[in-house]
C-alpha cells in the first residue's frame, strides 16, 4: 500500500540560494530569455524571407532555432516567476508538463544535430547526388521524425511517471526533470528506472552513431581531398561541431549534477553560483549559442541579417 501522505506540489530548493541577489538574478535571466528568443527568431525570419536560404541546412537550422524558442519558454518564464515569489512551490501537473517539454526540447535538439551532421555528410561526400539525397520530401520526413521520434518515445516513459504518486516534496533544482520527481515516489522505481535507461539508450545512441559516422566519411574523404576542398569541408563542418560540442558539455554538466546527487555527494562544497550553472547549462547555452554562431560564421545568413537590420533603419 502506498504511502497516505500524497503530496501534489513541490519546493524548488535552488531558489533558496538566489534569495539574496534575486532583483540581479530576474534582470540578468529576463535579459537572457529576450536575447534568445530575440535572436532565435531573427535567425527563422531571414531563413523565411530569403528564398536564397530555402536548403536543406538551412531549414536545419531553422528548426534547430526553434527547438530554442521551445526550450527557452519551458523554463524562463517560470524561472523569473519564481524569482519575484517568497514561495517555490509548484504544482504536480505544472512539474510535470515542465518534465515533458525540457526532455523533449533535449531528446529534439539532439535528434536536429544528428541530421544536420548526415546532412554534411551528403554534402561533402556524396555533392554530385546531394539535392536527390536530399530532396525536399527526404528534408521534410526527418524534420518531422527529429521532433515526432523524441516526443512518443519519451511520451510512452512519462506515462510511467504520470502514473506515480509521491511522497515527498523537496526537488534540488530550479526546474522539474524526472530523475529528480521519480525519486519522491511512494513506492520502489526500478522498473520506471531501467524502462528510462532503454528509452535514454534510444535517445541517444543511434543520433549518436549518425554523427559518428558522418564525421568518420567526412575525414575519410579530407585526408586525401585537395587543400581547397580541406578548407572549405572545415568551414563547412565548423557552425555544426561547435553546436554538437557545446550541447555534449551541457549534457555532461546536466549528468554530473545528476550522478553527485544521486551518489548523496555534499553538495554544499560546490558554490551555487557553480550548482545552478551546472542546473542551467544545457537549457540556457545551447539557445543562445547557436543563432550566433550560425548567423556569425555562415556568409549566406550572415549577409542577409544585416540587410534585415539595415531595412529596419531607414
Amino acid at each position: 500500500m502506498e504511502n497516505g501522505s500524497v503530496v501534489t506540489s513541490f519546493t524548488l530548493m535552488a531558489y533558496t540560494e538566489l534569495e539574496d541577489h534575486r532583483y540581479l538574478y530576474f534582470t540578468g535571466f529576463l535579459l537572457l530569455f529576450i536575447l534568445m528568443v530575440l535572436t532565435n527568431v531573427v535567425l527563422i525570419m531571414v531563413i523565411y524571407m530569403e528564398r536564397g536560404l530555402h536548403e536543406p541546412m538551412y531549414f536545419f537550422v531553422c528548426n534547430l532555432a526553434v527547438n530554442g524558442i521551445y526550450g527557452s519558454i519551458s523554463l524562463f518564464p517560470s524561472v523569473l516567476g519564481y524569482l519575484m515569489s517568497h514561495t517555490y512551490e509548484i504544482s504536480l501537473a505544472a512539474c510535470l508538463l515542465q518534465i515533458f517539454c525540457i526532455h523533449t526540447y533535449a531528446s529534439v535538439e539532439f535528434n536536429i544535430l544528428a541530421v544536420m551532421g548526415y546532412d554534411r555528410f551528403v554534402a561533402i561526400c556524396q555533392p554530385l547526388h546531394y539535392h536527390q539525397l536530399m530532396s525536399h520530401r527526404k528534408v521534410c520526413t526527418l524534420i518531422a521524425l527529429s521532433w515526432f521520434y523524441p516526443c512518443i518515445l519519451f511520451g510512452l516513459y512519462f506515462i510511467l511517471t504520470v502514473q506515480r504518486t509521491f511522497c515527498d516534496r523537496i526537488i534540488e533544482k530550479v526546474y522539474c526533470i524526472s530523475f529528480e520527481l521519480l525519486k519522491l515516489a511512494c513506492l520502489e522505481i526500478s522498473f520506471q528506472t531501467k524502462v528510462g535507461f532503454v528509452v535514454s539508450i534510444l535517445l541517444i545512441v543511434p543520433q549518436l552513431l549518425m554523427i559518428l559516422f558522418s564525421y568518420a566519411q567526412i575525414l575519410r574523404i579530407c585526408l586525401f581531398a585537395p587543400k581547397e576542398s580541406k578548407v572549405k569541408a572545415i568551414q563547412t563542418c565548423t557552425p555544426h561541431l561547435l553546436s554538437v560540442i557545446n550541447y555534449a558539455v551541457g549534457c555532461f554538466f546536466e549528468i554530473i549534477s545528476n550522478y553527485l546527487t544521486l551518489t548523496s555527494f555534499n553538495m554544499g562544497h560546490i558554490p551555487y553560483k557553480t550548482r545552478i550553472f551546472l542546473f542551467l547549462y544545457f537549457l540556457v547555452i545551447p539557445p543562445l549559442f547557436n543563432p550566433v554562431i550560425y548567423g556569425v560564421s555562415i556568409p549566406a545568413i550572415r549577409v542577409q541579417i544585416f540587410r534585415l537590420f539595415l531595412t529596419c533603419k531607414k
